[in-house]
């Protein structure tokens, strides 16, 4: 049946853009950091950032960011290393790594000049279909539909999309229904305005349908259906993964590696690695030239992963004689090197601080 119920004819799509728009001049965000000042560059930071990431957690960061590296060649021409620094805590540390990658091509490749068109950015590491178009409207004022999660969540209940996120057949028909609905004019108030109604309104719980600016022909409020669309990702139980740190500390400093840049926190820094507290205790006996080494406890670490949970045990011994090797350095604990570092590295190196 086309691309859901409100698809079976184009009258109920009439009015859809100029009732969101109305909305969003009165209730939606016009004050975000990357909508002062907009230009290519900062709209396109701004989106991989908010890529599976809340605005009011990307501000700071954004900010930030935004004050070391102002300019895509001040971006291009920085280390990994620092890059990762600025994204450390932030999560899905790919995205960083892509950025930084396609912020040297676009210099290399480009003279520093960003892309115009949505078919050149999609060939940039990091940017997809969706994220493209939103860089574009947003900037540019280009009329260019999206789909990220907020707005499948509103499309899928606006017009009854069923089916599994990220089946193909599901895809091309949110796909549709979004760029149906995209006006052609105005399309970074558009843009905006549909993200914040899923950010701000059609929330994945407890949707505010009474405020909703389109709940008068939204199927899903009609049938009473909000809480079954989109339709529900089927819940998997997450193993637990158990993994043994070994902090050695010396004179201020603890030893730290850099891990490969695929896999878990790839590119960071991080603490030597092992199976079990026997492993610990031969590493650490291996490393130092001491084959007694007294190892200290610290406070065990949960780490939620989307497919795993990371429970995680440090162990804390005296350094004293231990030579970095390949990819390790001794990270300074008050005087920290711009090093890219997992959240739960971070928690470590805090507390060695405060102790």
């Amino acid at each position: 049946m086309g691309v859901g119920k409100q698809m079976a004819g184009t009258a109920p799509g009439i009015g859809f853009a100029d009732r969101l728009l109305a909305w969003f001049e009165k209730a939606g965000r016009h004050d975000l950091p990357w909508q002062q000042d907009r230009s290519l560059y900062r709209v396109w930071v701004s989106e991989v950032m908010l890529q599976q990431t809340q605005v009011q957690t990307v501000i700071p960061y954004f900010e930030r960011f935004m004050a070391r590296f102002p300019t895509v060649q001040a971006l291009a021409s920085a280390a990994e290393d620092e890059v990762l620094h600025f994204w450390s805590g932030l999560g899905y540390y790919a995205r960083a790594r892509n950025l930084h990658a396609a912020a040297r091509r676009v210099v290399s490749e480009r003279g520093g000049d960003l892309p115009l068109e949505r078919e050149q950015w999609n060939a940039l590491p990091g940017v997809g279909r969706s994220t493209a178009g939103a860089i574009l409207a947003q900037a540019l004022d280009q009329r260019h539909a999206i789909l990220d999660g907020n707005v499948r969540r509103v499309l899928a209940r606006w017009a009854a999309i069923e089916g599994a996120p990220g089946r193909p057949e599901v895809e091309a028909r949110l796909w549709q229904l979004s760029e149906h609905l995209t006006p052609a004019v105005r399309a970074a108030d558009y843009t905006q305005a549909i993200m914040d109604l899923g950010a701000t309104l059609c929330t994945r719980t407890r949707p505010r349908c009474d405020a909703c600016p389109v709940r008068a022909d939204c199927v899903a409020r009609q049938e009473g259906r909000q809480a079954l669309l989109p339709t529900p990702r089927k819940v998997r139980h997450r193993p637990e993964r158990r993994v043994h740190w070994l902090v050695l500390e010396n004179a201020g400093s603890v030893l730290l590696s850099r891990r490969p840049a695929r896999g878990v926190w790839g590119g960071l820094h991080g603490f030597l690695e092992a199976a079990d507290a026997e492993a610990v205790a031969q590493m650490a006996a291996e490393r130092t030239g001491r084959p007694k080494q007294a190892l200290q406890p610290l406070a065990p670490i949960r780490h939620a992963f989307t497919h795993f949970e990371l429970l995680i045990q440090p162990w804390c011994c005296d350094g004293e004689g231990a030579l970095p090797g390949k990819n390790e350095t001794w990270y300074n604990l008050d005087r920290p090197a711009p090093l890219g570092l997992a959240a739960p590295t971070a928690a470590v190196v805090k507390g060695l601080r405060t102790r």
